[in-house]
Order: structure tokens, then sequence, then C-alpha cells
């Protein structure tokens, strides 16, 4: 664990156990978004990338 991430966890320990389950529910699902983006952005490279390519010969041809 980080420095700063271990400062961070010393701090809301000193919270009230309402606030620490607050912020740890958000921190959980901060972690699955970005999870969840990650998967998306892998799984759509090859189509962003072939429309990508589509758009630039739109752009050549005048289109």
């Amino acid at each position: 664990m980080t420095e700063l991430l271990e400062k961070a966890v010393a701090e809301v320990s000193k919270l009230p156990r309402q606030e620490q389950n607050t912020i740890a529910a958000w921190l959980l699902e901060e972690l699955a978004s970005e999870r969840r983006w990650d998967k998306a952005f892998a799984e759509s490279a090859d189509v962003l990338a072939k429309l990508g390519e589509e758009a630039l010969a739109e752009y050549h041809a005048g289109l």
C-alpha cells in the first residue's frame, strides 16, 4: 500500500462507522466502474480503429 493510501485510510478510520461505510462503498463502486470502463474500451478497440480508418478514408475522398 502506498503512503498516500495509508494516510487516507488513517484519516477515514477516524470518522464515525457510518461515514466509513459510505466512503468504502463509494470507493468500491468507483473501482468497479473503472474496471467496467477498462473492459469496455479493451473490447471496442478494434471497432474504434475501424471507424477511424473509415472516417479518414471518407475525409480523403472528400466526403
